[in-house]
């Protein structure tokens, strides 16, 4: 799919350059890979703090049951 972005010239070279892309499409492409990596990863972090755990589990227990 063609999409057509007013994007500054001085940021997608300085990225290029930094990332070692040849192509301007490899720039994007990079940076929504990571983007979206971040964000799945903040979600991630977010459902950490809504885990409630058993004071009383005993891990080392579960360990020995064979």
């Amino acid at each position: 799919m063609a999409t057509n972005l007013a994007i500054d010239d001085n940021l997608i070279e300085e990225a290029r350059i930094l990332g070692k892309h040849r192509t301007k499409k490899a720039v994007v492409t990079e940076a929504l890979q990571e983007y979206i990596q971040r964000r799945k990863q903040i979600d991630i972090l977010n459902i950490f703090s809504t885990i409630s755990y058993d004071k009383d589990y005993d891990y080392k227990k579960q360990r020995k049951v064979k």
